[in-house]
């Protein structure tokens, strides 16, 4: 069965930074969309940043410029580097996978198929 695991979440300091790594088991995801969405206490999921099969990324414009998505497809991972970090982005972190391979990139999590359990960021101030 298809699983995604989060890890590297935690405790950071505002200004520092934090990557998180989602880690894909169960089938292969080269050709797929993969993402990060978060949500804090109280509000709805947002979508963070994106990345396709081919490389192109997208994000949201409250992490542009301080968020960088990437891929390793052998080893079937996903990270996003957070660097600049503030109080607002506390939340908790999932990882989701988009298997069409042909959509552009969504930012909608209803056209995600596959999510992570989730991973705590708690940045302080």
């Amino acid at each position: 069965q298809v699983q995604l695991v989060e890890s590297g979440g935690g405790l950071g300091q505002a200004g520092g930074s934090l990557r998180l790594s989602c880690a894909a088991s169960g089938r292969t995801f080269t050709r797929s969309i993969m993402g990060w969405f978060r949500q804090a206490p109280g509000k709805e999921r947002e979508f963070v940043a994106a990345i396709s099969w081919r490389g192109s990324t997208y994000y949201a414009d409250s992490v542009k410029g301080r968020f960088t998505i990437s891929r390793d497809n052998a080893k079937n991972t996903v990270y996003l580097q957070m660097n600049s970090l503030k109080p607002e982005d506390t939340a908790v972190y999932y990882c989701a996978v988009d298997t069409v391979s042909y959509r552009m990139i969504a930012t909608s999590g209803d056209e995600y198929n596959y999510w992570g359990q989730g991973t705590q960021v708690t940045v302080s101030s």
